[in-house]
């Protein structure tokens, strides 16, 4: 049987000598295409040293067909058992799969193929219309190929109407003679007699970063930079990392459910799932670093609450193997003892380890990453050259084109971060020995959470409070319990020993981290119609920050989003997401606010 043609057959395969090559498919299918194109780059030794493969989907294939059309070519089999292992729930979204050994970068569009396509953030050098799905597309939809073709970048199209051959005509490519394909084809050029659009910020050639923060967005970034092989300098006040907001004993990994699908639940959605990937990836959960994917219910409030969570599962419908909205009676048995109400049982999440994850992600850097520990960073200084980190006493750590600021609340000592809305929210985790609390299976989570036992402690957690206090308090203490208390009917906490652990969370007005480069107040103009493209920034200086309660999930991801847009490759989420995070949204709404009215 012959392979399907990939979207570079007849070419002079101008992927060759280049450093990575983004091809756009409209409609992945049962994956035969991306099968092929698969092999097509694994057979050519001048191949890209990493292929993206962009893929729309209206909707996710089941395993059992990326199966059969595995099955019809031997040479498939191994990359299809890679592939199933990594593949997805069936859930709306961008996802982002690595694959053999991270040189083949499969990005999956799921939903409305002309929305997905508008969210789309590349450069693509080779185009693939093909099936049906891309006919039914508005022809303004065909104009964003124009946006996202890089120079000299391909189409092919097994023919087009008269009306979207002008429109991409009018997109800026150029049709040229058949090629020989084995079914009827248009193939085009990308050559526009004008570029309108801005070129994007070219990818950093001298690739050195400073990262300053060695908690879980500080790891994470280590982790994505040194892949990619850039080094990196690490640098952290404390002599270990993970000793502030990421040092707890346990915390909870799941996604965030609402039934308007908010930027944060989408956001959730996708950083949990790319977490559950990276971390299999790093060596798996309860091997390479602590924890157990035991699942997480959440228990509703009340009656009122669980009703309102059953009208949101009945209008999702999500697959089972990522949330499932059991009755009271189900959870109770799930849990192995009884619990308030019904419950959202989350299959594959469960509690890590943080300091334990930390650890294993900068251990897989290598000898790209130096640290310095014990060392204070106190002074951002730019220069030709780039940035100078300094101590307080003025002695220089390290120097490097590019700062990543990932210190949580301590980057607001910094003049170039001084302004941006951050926040330090107290949290008390309460510790008790396991036989104090009942014996349960998966996470609890709620009003409070309560974790199975790890060395012979449940986590119980977490207070919100309002105050710099850094002691142990017994209110807070107590109100862990009876939060708990509400969760669990009949158990009682009785009066235990004060124990646990105070941290603070990084948090930002809008409960959105920041990812991104750095705006530069001082820069700014007032123009009502800015957009966040227009707004000055310091140059080589980004942020991690703002993650909150969700440091574990969000950092691997927020991390490959920063990684992406250093090195100019295709975002791993929606624009619309990406722009959500910016550090610059802040200060975008305070030009516009401040812009005077027209008279």
């Amino acid at each position: 049987m012959t392979a399907p043609v990939t979207p570079l057959a007849g070419h002079s395969l101008h992927w060759r000598e280049r450093e990575s090559f983004v091809l756009l498919d409209s409609e992945f299918g049962s994956g035969e295409h991306f099968f092929a194109t698969w092999q097509a780059w694994r057979n050519d030794l001048q191949r890209p040293r990493q292929l993206h493969y962009l893929a729309l989907l209206p909707q996710l294939a089941a395993p059992d067909q990326l199966r059969q059309a595995a099955e019809k070519f031997p040479e498939w089999q191994a990359l299809h058992t890679e592939l199933c292992a990594e593949w997805p729930p069936a859930v709306p979204g961008f996802h982002r799969i690595f694959l053999q050994h991270g040189q083949l970068v499969l990005t999956l569009m799921i939903g409305d193929g002309a929305a997905c396509l508008r969210q789309v953030t590349a450069r693509v050098d080779a185009f693939r219309l093909h099936g049906r799905s891309w006919r039914q597309w508005p022809l303004s939809a065909l104009n964003t190929l124009g946006r996202l073709a890089a120079e000299h970048a391909s189409l092919d199209i097994p023919g087009a109407e008269p009306a979207a051959r002008k429109q991409l005509q009018q997109a800026g490519f150029v049709f040229e003679n058949g090629s020989g394909l084995e079914m009827p084809a248009l193939r085009a050029r990308f050559a526009p007699r004008f570029i309108a659009r801005s070129a994007p910020a070219p990818a950093h050639a001298d690739r050195r970063a400073i990262v300053i923060g060695a908690g879980l967005a500080g790891s994470a970034a280590c982790q994505r930079l040194a892949q990619r092989g850039w080094s990196v300098d690490l640098i952290e006040s404390n002599t270990a990392p993970a000793q502030q907001a990421s040092g707890n004993s346990a915390g909870i990994f799941m996604p965030l459910l609402s039934r308007d699908d908010n930027p944060g639940s989408r956001l959730s959605r996708s950083a949990y799932l790319f977490a559950l990937q990276a971390w299999r990836q790093l060596g798996g959960i309860g091997n390479t670093f602590d924890g157990t994917a035991c699942g997480v219910l959440q228990i509703a409030r009340d009656a009122a609450h669980a009703e309102n969570q059953q009208q949101l599962a009945d209008y999702w419908r999500y697959p089972a193997d990522y949330a499932q909205w059991l009755d009271q009676a189900a959870a109770s048995r799930l849990a192995g003892c009884q619990v308030s109400s019904g419950a959202w049982f989350f299959p594959a999440a469960g509690w890590v380890q943080p300091r334990s994850l930390c650890q294993a992600m900068l251990d897989s850097c290598g000898k790209q990453l130096q640290t310095h520990f014990g060392q204070h960073a106190a002074i951002l200084e730019r220069s030709q050259d780039g940035w100078t980190v300094r101590d307080r006493h003025g002695a220089k750590i390290a120097g490097a084109p590019v700062v990543v600021l990932a210190n949580a609340c301590d980057a607001l000592q910094f003049a170039q971060a001084g302004d941006l809305p951050l926040s330090a929210i107290r949290g008390q985790i309460t510790y008790l020995g396991a036989g104090q609390v009942p014996a349960i299976k998966p996470v609890l989570c709620g009003e409070a959470y309560l974790t199975p036992a790890y060395a012979g402690t449940c986590s119980i957690g977490a207070s919100y409070d309002e105050d710099g206090e850094t002691a142990l308090r017994q209110d807070s203490q107590d109100d862990n319990l009876a939060r708990l208390a509400k969760l669990l009917p009949g158990w009682r906490p009785g009066q235990p020993p004060l124990a646990g652990r105070v941290g603070f969370r990084c948090v930002a007005s809008d409960r959105l981290p920041l990812v991104g480069a750095l705006p530069d107040k001082n820069g700014a103009s007032t123009v009502r119609e800015a957009k966040l493209k227009d707004l000055p920034r310091f140059p080589g200086l980004y942020s991690l920050l703002g993650y909150a309660s969700r440091g574990l999930i969000w950092a691997p991801l927020a991390a490959e989003l920063l990684a992406s847009q250093l090195n100019g490759e295709p975002l791993p989420i929606e624009a619309d997401l990406a722009a959500a995070l910016d550090p610059a949204r802040f200060l975008l709404k305070e030009q516009r606010r401040n812009v005077p009215s027209r008279q």
